[in-house]
């Protein structure tokens, strides 16, 4: 007898109550980790430069002279509450660190993730159906090389080829100076701002400035896309039913796009969320390379400042987008496979 299939409902209850023990020892590692290094984050990245009166001072309103139980508490309800923590170098609430420098990145990944979907997905496609070929050859090399590629390095070829030698596309920031200094910022996403304001010019110059960041980051996750597709869209081929379609005489071009396609992506959609850590690690590295002003960009400068508190509170922020992303491309993942269900 068939084992019954769990509900949605019952296993998206299941899956969040799994969160919780999980959020937990993620935020318990970011907290000790922070406080490998000897000594406090107020000394680490003021200690030097101030009065040992004014560190102490510094030291007990960052509650950094509490006992590390207290410590660990503290911040679990800083979490909790969305608190993470002022900067020591800037004096800066994490949040609005988050707030100001989190569009760039929420508009620099998302556009990746457009690159690496359509990248990805298509070779991916293509290479499956033309198995073999000179064609599919071609495009297997061609993700594990982006994919074996270092973010920065691929980043730095880019600004050589497109940026020094062609002269087509400019090279880092988010928008040229003069744009960044007069278009509203009324969502943070320059795109958006330009297309609320109608200020097409600007729009075009900050999709120009986004094209190489963009591009760089989508096609390291589009060699992972392309050999899961690849290998998925072999393995429908040799389902019953598509045996069956071709019997009925329907062509192979229908065959592979209308009815290998869609059931070849559903381990895709599983790894997608897999590919958000991946992505934010990537998006790091892209930003400092092209002096993108986003959190990955910030978290270096943190890091080089030996700023920890702000170091903790952007990891965290980081750790929880990566939670919910997995969740979410769970249910997601549940809703389209009842198989995952069981």
């Amino acid at each position: 007898m068939a084992k019954p299939t769990t509900s949605l409902r019952t296993y998206a209850l299941t899956r969040l109550a799994l969160v919780l023990p999980m959020l937990w020892i993620l935020l318990t590692l970011v907290f000790f980790m922070m406080r490998v290094a000897p000594g406090d984050p107020v000394t680490a990245a003021l200690g030097g430069r101030l009065p040992e009166k004014e560190l102490q001072e510094r030291r007990h309103a960052a509650g950094y002279d509490k006992p590390l139980v207290v410590q660990y508490v503290d911040y679990l309800g800083d979490v909790a509450r969305l608190n993470f923590g002022t900067t020591i170098t800037d004096d800066r609430p994490v949040t609005d660190v988050i707030v100001e420098n989190g569009s760039a990145t929420l508009e620099l990944t998302f556009w990746a993730m457009v690159v690496a979907l359509s990248v990805g997905i298509g070779l991916g496609l293509l290479a499956g159906r033309l198995r073999d070929s000179g064609a599919d050859v071609s495009i297997r090399m061609f993700g594990i090389v982006v994919y074996a590629m270092p973010a920065f390095f691929l980043g730095f070829l880019a600004q050589l080829l497109f940026g020094e030698r062609l002269g087509w596309l400019p090279t880092s920031g988010r928008a040229s100076p003069e744009v960044q200094f007069l278009l509203p910022t009324h969502t943070h996403l320059y795109l958006i701002d330009a297309i609320i304001y109608g200020d097409w010019a600007t729009f075009k110059d900050v999709v120009l400035h986004l094209i190489l960041p963009a591009a760089t980051l989508g096609l390291i996750i589009a060699g992972v896309l392309i050999r899961l597709v690849r290998v998925n869209v072999l393995q429908t081929m040799k389902g019953d039913y598509i045996e069956a379609a071709r019997a009925r005489g329907i062509d192979e071009k229908s065959v592979v796009y209308r009815h290998a396609f869609k059931n070849a992506l559903v381990p895709v959609v599983t790894v997608l969320g897999l590919q958000v850590a991946l992505l934010m690690s990537g998006a790091v590295l892209t930003e400092t390379t092209f002096n993108w002003p986003g959190i990955g960009f910030e978290l270096v400068r943190y890091l080089n400042n030996r700023d920890y508190i702000a170091v903790q509170g952007i990891i965290t922020f980081f750790a929880l987008i990566v939670i919910f992303i997995s969740v979410l491309i769970d249910f997601v993942n549940a809703w389209i496979d009842p198989r995952v269900r069981y």
